[in-house]
């Protein structure tokens, strides 16, 4: 398997990783919102290119993960994850850790303070995400406040708190 650095010429491969990896039952082949917003993202100017990686397999693409410019309080720096894709068939396979590994290590290689999302607890936290409230740093929408996680960064400020912002693409979702 391959990490690299997602290219133009991926857009359509990244967009089928998606709308695979969310596709909801009984709507094999429609456009997912995750994919959507991957493709708003980048059109915002949002999407930070070297946090939008892919994982080949194979010599296809079989899974994508992207960060987002975001901010906590009036603070920019920290960058919001997501999507993270695989190929339904390639998941439980260690692409989706993988990716998860090479873009925590883009996101300190590149002096961010941390990198957050939203998700499952038990699943991110073995790659160092702990909930959001313990650093101080509460959610845009409150009904978030049990998923919202962060993972502090070689460069995390311990005053680093307020409220979380993703880019506004998120909230048109």
């Amino acid at each position: 398997m391959l990490i690299r650095r997602a290219a133009e010429a991926d857009a359509a491969a990244i967009r089928v990783v998606h709308d695979a990896a969310f596709a909801k039952p009984g709507a094999p082949g429609a456009e997912t919102v995750e994919a959507k917003l991957v493709g708003e993202l980048q059109a915002d100017g949002d999407l930070v290119p070297a946090l939008s990686l892919v994982a080949e397999r194979d010599g296809r693409v079989a899974g994508h993960v992207c960060c987002s410019h975001a901010r906590i309080g009036s603070t920019p720096g920290p960058v919001g994850l997501g999507p993270l894709g695989v190929l339904p068939e390639l998941q439980s396979t260690g692409v989706g850790s993988a990716l998860m590994h090479a873009v925590i290590a883009a996101a300190d290689a590149l002096d961010l303070p941390a990198v957050v999302l939203l998700g499952s607890p038990g699943y991110y936290a073995r790659f160092g995400f702990v909930l959001a409230a313990e650093l101080g740093i509460t959610p845009s929408t409150p009904d978030w406040a049990a998923r919202l996680q962060v993972r502090p960064l070689a460069n995390f400020p311990a005053d680093l708190t307020g409220t979380f912002h993703h880019a506004p693409a998120f909230d048109r979702f």
